[in-house]
């Protein structure tokens, strides 16, 4: 027979309830996130406040409109550097996604030792400044003057962004090979498939998620680039942002940047939203 005993109580073993400190700190919970989400998302804000603001001023806001949107394509210069730069990175982030989706491939089939010493090469142009990689860079392109003398351009451009956006592609698609079965290749082969079959077919399938993260962030980072640009760049072929750095102090910056950019970042969370509902649809319902 089992004698039920009284439960002791959190204040018999000596626990204090401060209701004071507990919502002191609950307030300053919700302040630290708010805070952060402010200083995240506070440039994003203004840059589309500006971009609907009537006046040119930064100071002052007129009225709402849209006449920025209208006037993006009016100013020459601006048209050409916006054509540039979609150009440039979508050229450097197509060429990045298939290079480095192969390349994670082959890095994905050696050993653990080996597949570290070459992941080691590809962090260095992530860890190494912009500055030195543009300089350097612009001294390679310098030597294939004789042989090319008008190679600065586009063409030395769309080789830098590849440059630097190439090991952002790898780094998000081995993750996703790490996850699928590592006999996933052998097993295609065992049915009578061939190689370039079984990597199209079996395996770019099952890391498809790391291979459009790859080729977001790639094309994030070619748009946004300047100091690289800066230095790889021939006359007459500006980028947006060398544009707009070469507009500073001038009459020639139109609020119509900050409608292109507002556009942008807009396509980019429509692009990331329509991402995961494709991926949620393409999951099968778990059940808790």
């Amino acid at each position: 027979m089992m004698t039920n005993y009284p439960r002791a109580t959190l204040e018999e073993y000596g626990y204090k309830d401060y209701p004071i400190l507990r919502k002191a700190y609950r307030i300053f919970k919700i302040a630290i996130v708010s805070l952060t989400f402010l200083m995240l998302y506070l440039s994003v804000i203004v840059l589309a406040i500006q971009s609907v603001n009537s006046s040119p001023s930064v100071t002052s806001f007129g009225r709402f409109t849209l006449k920025w949107y209208v006037q993006m394509f009016e100013v020459r210069s601006l048209a050409n550097a916006i054509q540039n730069t979609m150009v440039t990175s979508m050229i450097a982030t197509l060429l990045s996604t298939i290079l480095g989706t192969l390349i994670a491939v082959g890095i994905y089939s050696f050993e653990k030792k080996t597949r570290q010493k070459i992941m080691l090469f590809n962090n260095i142009p992530l860890l190494n400044a912009d500055i030195v990689t543009g300089i350097s860079l612009m001294l390679v392109f310098s030597l294939l003057l004789p042989v090319f003398p008008y190679i600065f351009g586009p063409i030395t451009l769309i080789m830098a962004h590849l440059f630097f956006t190439l090991p952002y592609v790898i780094l998000s698609v081995l993750p996703k090979l790490k996850e699928t079965d590592p006999n996933l290749m052998d097993a295609a082969l065992d049915l009578g498939v061939k190689p370039y079959r079984a990597l199209y077919k079996v395996i770019v399938p099952a890391i498809t998620a790391g291979i459009f993260s790859g080729m977001l962030l790639a094309f994030t980072m070619s748009v946004d680039d300047f100091v690289i640009s800066y230095y790889t760049t021939g006359n007459g072929f500006d980028n947006l942002s060398i544009w707009v750095y070469g507009s500073i102090g001038r009459r020639s910056l139109t609020p119509s940047v900050y409608a292109f950019s507002t556009l942008l970042t807009l396509m980019t969370v429509g692009i990331l939203y329509l991402y995961h509902i494709l991926n949620k649809k393409g999951k099968p319902n778990e059940k808790h």
